[in-house]
């Protein structure tokens, strides 16, 4: 399967998603990392490994019902993101986006947060949320994960939750994240991580490449890329399995000051 084909899957699946949860009717019938993952768009169990029960109980009480059930994340990236007041935040693929007006939230009036994602229907889906929410510090940018319509420089701090996995070129999505930060930016990344001894015939036959397994990185070979582009004290840790001998995890670097 050709990188077009690939990502041709997971904006279509993405979009489903989104269109699922618009009409509750098909609501739980189009997951993305749930569909193949074993967890759907609406399953909030509290040992699933995607979706918004990855989140503090709370956490999400004030956000619009539409945002949360489109989580289909595998972790929470705010909590190793460390967001701060004032600061500019960035996040990949930020789907219905919950994630971008949790961050609004965190980093106040004189901070700003930016959601890139691909798919019309998250977006449209998404600025629908930010409109319920009544959150001015935020804005939604169609494109690519791989080439950030963002300058070099702009942000400071990049998150992301369970979709770097999907990239059909992850070493670009790192060298992006880099650029587009500040010198002493961070990352603060939720993905699912393979663990070193599992080939790549190993993580396909664990799961499908649009269910967030087939295509997700090693530890080593994360800690790899993260090095080559430029970041410093780069960390993977493990928090919960996702699949036998792959895990949902957390990822933090540094882009040197």
């Amino acid at each position: 399967m050709t990188q077009q084909d690939l990502r041709a899957q997971v904006r279509d699946r993405y979009a489903r998603a989104a269109l699922a949860v618009s009409d509750t009717t098909g609501a739980g019938e189009a997951g993305c990392c749930g569909g193949s993952c074993g967890a759907t768009v609406l399953d909030d169990s509290a040992d699933a490994p995607f979706g918004a029960s990855r989140y503090e109980p709370g956490q999400t009480a004030e956000l619009p019902e539409e945002a949360v059930l489109a989580s289909l994340g595998c972790g929470n990236p705010l909590a190793v993101a460390d967001l701060r007041p004032g600061e500019r935040v960035l996040d990949l693929g930020s789907g219905g986006g919950i994630d971008v007006l949790l961050s609004a939230s965190r980093v106040g009036p004189t901070g700003f947060v930016h959601g890139l994602d691909m798919t019309d229907e998250m977006l449209e889906l998404a600025r629908a949320n930010a409109a319920r929410a009544g959150a001015p510090n935020v804005a939604f940018l169609k494109g690519h994960i791989e080439d950030i319509p963002l300058p070099e420089a702009s942000v400071d701090v990049v998150i992301s939750n369970c979709v770097i996995n999907l990239s059909v070129d992850k070493p670009a999505v790192l060298a992006e994240m880099y650029r587009v930060l500040v010198p002493g930016g961070r990352i603060g990344i939720s993905d699912v991580v393979a663990e070193d001894q599992l080939t790549e015939a190993d993580r396909a036959d664990r799961g499908s490449y649009v269910g967030c397994i087939a295509g997700a990185l090693s530890r080593s070979e994360y800690l790899r890329g993260l090095a080559a582009v430029g970041f410093t004290d780069p960390n993977v840790a493990f928090t919960h399995e996702a699949a036998p001998g792959m895990h949902g995890a957390i990822i933090r670097a540094t882009k040197p000051a």
